[in-house]
């Protein structure tokens, strides 16, 4: 099994629409752009957000068996994905790449 080095590359937040749409909460997310997760596929790295795991899971296991090549050519490393998590208020871009 290979292991995925996760990099956030991105953060956003649409403070228009979390006025119009979110109830007040507390706490969102700590994930910072620069920030750096490795994994086996198997287990969530500590510090990740599990909504955001649960987006990008299916990519991480395939490359960490060695698969790739995702949608015929979408990445320029066919061992790579660009995943962005489901939140529409703080949208997080994650690059996730096989590390050797």
């Amino acid at each position: 099994m290979k292991k995925c080095q996760i990099t956030v590359m991105k953060t956003a937040r649409y403070d228009d629409l979390i006025e119009k749409f979110e109830n007040p909460i507390e706490h969102a997310c700590d994930i910072r752009e620069g920030q750096v997760f490795i994994t086996d596929g198997k287990s969530i790295p500590e510090g990740m957000c599990d909504s955001a795991w649960e987006t990008m899971l299916p990519f991480v296991s395939e490359l960490c068996r060695g698969g790739g090549n995702f949608y015929d050519g979408w990445m320029k490393n066919e061992k790579s994905a660009m995943i962005s998590c489901n939140d529409g208020f703080r949208p997080v871009s994650f690059y996730i790449e096989v590390t050797e």
